[in-house]
């Protein structure tokens, strides 16, 4: 497995454009458009929250459908969700654009969104938007590039990864643009990924193979504990590689959701450390615990608790956060067989041990905490499950970032 310069237009036959609809930025691109040349087997995952946007009840129509897919248009700065029936109709008024222009059955156009909760779309922006796009698609590594940046809110830089697989001899390419900043506590199965690949591989084992690795990556992120109404995750593939199709869980399958994790887990962690405000990626890896998903949950009651980001964010050595968040997670564990490190580029630091805050240096402490990627690390010492996930500092920023975010 490679990892290369690309992104959603580097597998074969798939394009990308941008445009600025105006539809709540006045002054930057604002919607996004993705197509395949031929018709792609789909897969998604998408959020859990009730509450769920008019484009999330969309889209998981057309995956639980069969449908194979052939395009998808999103746009930033409304979010579509709590719109009822009108907001529902937006979905289908895009995807009748895109059929009228690109001849995409409606079923096979999935549709996007992501910004203020409650205002409607202005269906007529979103169709000129369309119409202005689908002249400029492009396979270029910039079309894909734009793209990224145009589906973009409060993140401050696009998000994008791109892997190559050796399947039985042939070259698959993996592909992903997400965004994601404030409202991050995917429960997936605001943050929105559309990931492209030219691999043959049978339905099932395309939702299969995502379902386990956004378990892995995307749900192990938390900037804020807030599920969004708009959470998705999309695969679109569309067979150009040439590989023998994948069509059960032997050797080929198991390569390709290597990749699928190695794309689904840069992307997790550019959401981590592009969170509202964050200074610092914020890592937390719970090693020996007794099971796997004790061990997803204790990582990710430290990634979430408030107490802990803030002390990350002041470079403040108080490791009895990190305990106590462990303490309060629900999971049954010895709090007196607890160890912990404070890790990153700057050394590694042991603060506990069985349970005991060690009397350790305070200024190597903040040296190891000052840096934009920290690292606690937690031996539970009770079987020999490993989970990691990640979050950002909680900083002053994010209050502003959310305190006039509608204005």
């Amino acid at each position: 497995m490679n990892i290369i310069d690309g992104g959603v237009t580097s597998a074969k036959g798939f394009k990308a454009a941008c445009t600025a609809a105006g539809i709540k930025y006045k002054d930057r691109t604002d919607m996004a458009m993705l197509v395949s040349e031929v018709p792609c087997v789909t897969a998604g995952t998408f959020t859990r929250n009730l509450v769920k946007a008019a484009p999330v009840l969309w889209d998981r129509q057309i995956v639980e459908s069969g449908a194979l897919a052939q395009a998808v248009v999103v746009n930033a700065g409304i979010a579509n969700a709590c719109t009822g029936e009108e907001g529902f109709d937006a979905c289908r008024k895009t995807a009748a654009a895109v059929q009228q222009i690109c001849g995409f059955a409606p079923e096979q156009v999935f549709v996007a969104s992501t910004g203020v909760i409650g205002a409607q779309l202005p269906v007529d922006k979103l169709s000129a938007g369309v119409a202005a796009m689908v002249p400029q698609l492009a396979d270029s590594r910039e079309a894909g590039h734009l793209a990224a940046r145009a589906i973009m809110t409060t993140d401050t830089l696009p998000k994008e990864v791109c892997v190559e697989v050796e399947i039985s001899g042939t070259t698959v390419t993996i592909g992903g643009m997400c965004k994601g900043s404030g409202m991050i506590h995917p429960n997936m199965g605001t943050m929105l990924c559309f990931i492209t690949t030219d691999v043959a591989i049978k339905k099932e084992l395309l939702q299969k193979a995502l379902y386990e690795t956004v378990g892995e990556t995307f749900n192990m992120v938390s900037v804020d504990g807030d599920t969004s109404t708009n959470d998705t995750c999309l695969v679109l593939a569309n067979g150009l590689a040439g590989n023998a199709p994948i069509e059960t869980e032997d050797a080929a399958y198991e390569a390709f959701k290597e990749g699928l994790m190695a794309v689904n887990k840069a992307l997790a962690m550019k959401i981590a450390g592009d969170g509202e405000g964050a200074t610092a990626l914020f890592e937390v890896i719970v090693k020996n615990a007794a099971d796997r998903e004790a061990a997803r949950t204790l990582s990710k009651s430290v990634v979430t608790s408030s107490l802990s980001k803030a002390a990350v964010y002041g470079h403040d050595a108080n490791c009895g956060r990190f305990l106590c968040a462990l303490g309060y997670s629900g999971i049954d564990f010895d709090p007196d067989q607890v160890d912990m490190w404070f890790q990153s580029e700057h050394g590694t630091l042991q603060v506990a041990e069985n349970g005991v805050i060690l009397r350790y240096s305070e200024e190597k402490a903040k040296e190891i905490m000052s840096t934009e990627h920290f690292t606690v690390i937690c031996d539970m010492k009770q079987g020999d499950a490993e989970a990691t996930a990640w979050g950002c500092d909680l900083t002053h920023e994010y209050v502003t970032i959310n305190a006039d975010y509608r204005s």
